[in-house]
């Protein structure tokens, strides 16, 4: 399988934002600026739609000349960051098996709380490359890295906070 490296591993900061009211959450949509690789990008996603085990959902995605700038500008506009998470991620396009002339996208994320891969293409390549990859469909998970750290938290008795790696050495650097 055909798999070139999109991106190579780069530490990304993420900020997810909310009206006091906690609208965006509760219609389960979310607004994120993100600092990664000298650059920023905001970005919308709009409610998953659960089909069986995939989740799909409308994202709006622009790069930002300044993270700090749009994180500024929004809290303004009477949002609030009420959740932050950093991973550490490398992309891939990786041919589907079977079809070179299909790719999936595959993001490999490093956590404070453990190690993801997100898929992103269509149902039969994601499944097909899945496979490929010695994953069945009983480990794909449709929960956020919020769900997953707060789990991660409840099992351990936590209150969670802030999915951050310990050392703020991570963050420097960063086009806030």
């Amino acid at each position: 399988m055909e798999c070139p490296l999109l991106s190579p591993r780069h530490f990304e900061d993420n900020y997810l934002l909310d009206f006091p009211d906690g609208r965006m959450f509760e219609r389960r949509s979310l607004l994120r600026v993100r600092l990664a690789a000298n650059k920023a990008w905001m970005t919308y996603k709009g409610p998953p739609k659960l089909e069986g085990i995939f989740k799909t959902r409308e994202e709006l995605e622009i790069e930002v000349q300044s993270g700090s700038v749009a994180l500024r500008i929004l809290e303004n506009l009477g949002m609030r960051v009420w959740f932050r998470y950093q991973k550490h991620r490398q992309e891939y396009a990786m041919t589907v098996p079977g079809k070179p002339e299909e790719k999936v996208h595959l993001a490999l994320d490093e956590t404070p709380v453990g190690n993801y891969v997100e898929f992103e293409g269509s149902e039969d390549g994601i499944r097909k490359t899945a496979e490929a990859m010695g994953f069945n469909e009983s480990m794909f998970l449709q929960a956020s890295y919020y769900a997953l750290y707060a789990q991660y938290c409840g099992d351990r008795g936590e209150s969670p906070g802030d999915m951050v790696f310990p050392d703020e050495q991570t963050v420097k650097n960063l086009p806030i």
